[in-house]
């Protein structure tokens, strides 16, 4: 039997031990340990759930890369068509890593009422489109369908929808510029709404509806395999530069690739942000929960004198009951990460399903409730991290316990 272990669990399970001068620094240190994995918790899976959530949205509008022609001059509106007879196209097999690619176009226009009027940018897409971001997006009507023949179904966001008064089934008319002489008669179209999105990102929700690739096709005089561009939707957004470069050199020398994180830079250094205020709170709170138990250590040593000195008498070296003292503070700091486990993902749990807190400005996180996100990896790395540093900085006050003197020790009242 491991002799530290076997007098450190006496130590733990002695009544004497629980009513002792001890116990209410113990039992505070034990709740430090807990509150501080509770805001660790709560930093880690707010900051990374809004990071997620953010990105998500983005590449809803945009994919994670895209691909398109060189004359196009990063324009948020199609110029130059790109062939879709490529090697790449359908099916993205050239890069591994690649979900799915789906070809779309787009083309600004102005949605004309009978009370007032809007500028926009048609998205053309197909019936390769992924639509499951919009579903969480979607809060009435539904999905337009592209995938028999031309139809005027359209979707809007719910912004552009108010502005316009615009509602499920309503029709409204379009005028598009053509871009080969915008003297000339603009093109007309009307459409119907089928569905109304509101994505919380009014930047993307001021600006597109989404509409029939076939409509921009026709406008633009394209041929049936032109689109405007490409986007590319990756199995691991960590992995988004590296990936970009490869398909960047499996393309055309005639197509050029842009990621999200390239176009949107400003977002993305923004949300780059969090993870250093995530690892602030979680140092910080390590830091005050270390402390905690220094505090109780020193207390349980000073408490545990004469036993210290007993243990010496008896030939115990130092370092043996240096272990016992670190085992019982190891059940301590583990019983505090127990405590914060269960109040913190309980309160997560709580978020992710019923979505009780709300931001008071959503306008600027782009959403009107705060997101979290937790992983099992994660779960376990923080809280191994938190154990291990907390036992590393009780190292140090453990080495009081070599400056005992067995003879004072036994004394020792």
């Amino acid at each position: 039997m491991n002799f530290e272990w076997y007098i450190a669990r006496r130590l733990i399970g002695s009544r004497e031990h629980k009513s002792s001068i001890s116990a209410p620094i113990i039992k505070i240190a034990i709740a430090a340990i807990a509150l501080g994995l509770l805001m660790m918790l709560v930093a880690l899976a707010t900051g990374v759930g809004l990071r997620y959530k953010i990105r998500e949205k983005v590449a809803a509008f945009n994919g994670h890369i895209q691909i398109y022609n060189y004359d196009n001059n990063l324009s948020e509106v199609s110029v130059i068509p790109v062939s879709t007879k490529q090697e790449f196209y359908p099916e993205f097999k050239l890069v591994e890593g690649v979900r799915h690619i789906q070809a779309v176009a787009t083309k600004a226009g102005i949605i004309r009422t009978e009370d007032t009027f809007e500028g926009f940018i048609a998205k053309g897409v197909g019936p390769d489109y992924d639509w499951d971001a919009f579903e969480e997006f979607l809060v009435a009507g539904r999905l337009p369908d592209y995938r028999g023949e031309l139809n005027t179904e359209t979707l809007v966001s719910r912004h552009m929808a108010d502005r316009l008064g615009l509602g499920v089934d309503s029709v409204y008319n379009c005028f598009f510029l053509k871009d080969e002489d915008p003297s000339r008669m603009p093109n007309q179209r009307r459409f119907r709404v089928v569905g109304i999105y509101d994505s919380g990102f009014e930047e993307f929700d001021a600006t597109y509806i989404f509409t029939d690739l076939r409509h921009i096709q026709r406008m633009n005089n394209w041929e049936a395999d032109q689109v405007g561009n490409f986007e590319v939707f990756l199995d691991d957004f960590d992995q988004i530069g590296v990936k970009g470069d490869q398909i960047y050199g499996k393309t055309l020398s005639t197509l050029d690739t842009q990621t999200i994180q390239n176009k949107y830079y400003q977002i993305f250094e923004w949300i780059g942000l969090f993870d250093f205020n995530i690892a602030l709170i979680i140092g910080i709170m390590i830091l005050v929960g270390g402390i905690n138990m220094i505090t109780a250590l020193l207390v349980l040593i000073l408490e545990r004198t004469p036993m210290i000195g007993i243990l010496k008498a008896l030939g115990a070296r130092d370092w043996s009951i240096r272990k016992v003292f670190l085992y019982n503070a190891a059940y301590l700091i583990g019983l505090g990460l127990l405590w914060g486990n269960a109040l913190g993902l309980g309160l997560l749990a709580l978020q992710w399903k019923y979505r009780i807190f709300k931001f008071p400005n959503p306008e600027e996180y782009y959403m009107d409730y705060i997101p979290v996100y937790m992983d099992l990896p994660t779960l376990l790395a923080l809280n191994l991290g938190v154990l291990g540093l907390c036992l590393a900085m009780l190292l140090i006050p453990s080495w009081i316990i070599t400056r005992i003197s067995p003879v004072r020790a036994i004394r020792f009242e």
